[in-house]
């Protein structure tokens, strides 16, 4: 009886593996030879396996990252990996709004072209940016925020292109709360790793409705937007948390999430796949058009949290 459950129970888990935990893979041949790309966070994890896609078809991409070894170890793989020379290392710190300012002047002076914009840097820890807002709302959606902003003109310029934003299925928990924004500079209030669940599920959440709002302002001119969840994958975002939360997540990692070039797919997916124009401010999932709650497509929401952040990064 007990060899009986134990295999319904093996089988149900690979039936799981091959359904709904299963990622289709990015069906673009697009080559992107003559192509920028820039990628955020893109030293490990899901940015890691998508920068390397995107070198191996010829883009020339730039590793946005904070920590310099680490980029400049990935930068070496990725090119031995590819072949292709035109990758490398530009300081990103998503958690100072003047390393944003800097990146941009930086690269708008030194690069030509942008083809490309992958927002896909994200964390899950307390603390606060060097600008005091909260780490997760400062590096998630504020520091991308002003980097969008910043480029937008380059990408206007090098049309068509495309701005996609890693956003998470965890924005279903989210909510914007104008007035803790105002008055703590974050999206909650709150330290424990469960406050820290929540505060990323907010910075999801705004991750769309930036998209959701980008799409908008976006219309007429050549450029496309979009927002996804990348699945349940295996990275190393859960480092920052306490040790009883590492214990609890760990197992389930090891169980129900896949590997970063699976986690890398919808992500490629909106980079590239052709025909995609008309759904510009949409949400993907598994490399298709998802769906949202009314709060992540609310125009109202959307807006005002444009205009908050513009006047919390010094736009406005």
């Amino acid at each position: 009886m007990l060899l009986f459950i134990c295999g319904g129970v093996v089988a149900v888990y690979l039936l799981l593996c091959v359904t709904v935990f299963k990622i289709p893979k990015c069906k673009s041949t697009a080559k992107l030879h003559g192509k920028t790309v820039i990628v955020t966070g893109a030293n490990t994890g899901i940015g890691k396996a998508t920068a390397l896609d995107l070198a191996r078809r010829g883009a020339r991409v730039i590793l946005a990252c904070r920590n310099e070894s680490k980029a400049q170890s990935a930068v070496a793989a990725i090119q031995r990996e590819t072949g292709n020379k035109e990758v490398l290392y530009m300081h990103l710190d998503l958690a100072s709004l003047q390393s944003v300012r800097s990146f941009a002047e930086n690269f708008l002076k030194n690069e030509s072209r942008l083809d490309i914009l992958i927002n896909n840097a994200g964390l899950l820890m307390g603390g606060k940016t060097k600008d005091g807002f909260g780490m997760i709302f400062g590096v998630n959606h504020l520091g991308h925020f002003l980097l969008t902003v910043l480029l937008l003109d380059r990408l206007k310029e090098c049309g068509p292109s495309r701005v996609v934003t890693v956003s998470s299925l965890a924005h279903m928990w989210g909510k914007v709360d104008f007035n803790c924004i105002n008055t703590h500079k974050d999206l909650g209030l709150g330290n424990s790793d469960f406050a820290s669940l929540k505060l990323y599920s907010h910075s999801k959440l705004c991750n769309i409705l930036f998209t959701h709002e980008l799409a908008k302002r976006l219309k007429g001119t050549n450029v496309t937007c979009y927002s996804l969840h990348p699945g349940a994958i295996k990275t190393d975002i859960n480092n920052n948390s306490s040790l009883l939360w590492r214990l609890v997540m760990t197992p389930a990692m090891l169980l129900f999430f896949t590997d970063v070039d699976s986690g890398a797919q919808t992500s490629l997916h909106c980079a590239l796949q052709e025909g995609l124009d008309p759904l510009s401010g949409c949400y993907f999932s598994k490399c298709a058009v998802g769906k949202v709650p009314a709060k992540a497509r609310d125009d109202a929401t959307a807006k005002k949290l444009w205009e908050v952040s513009e006047r919390l990064c010094g736009l406005a």
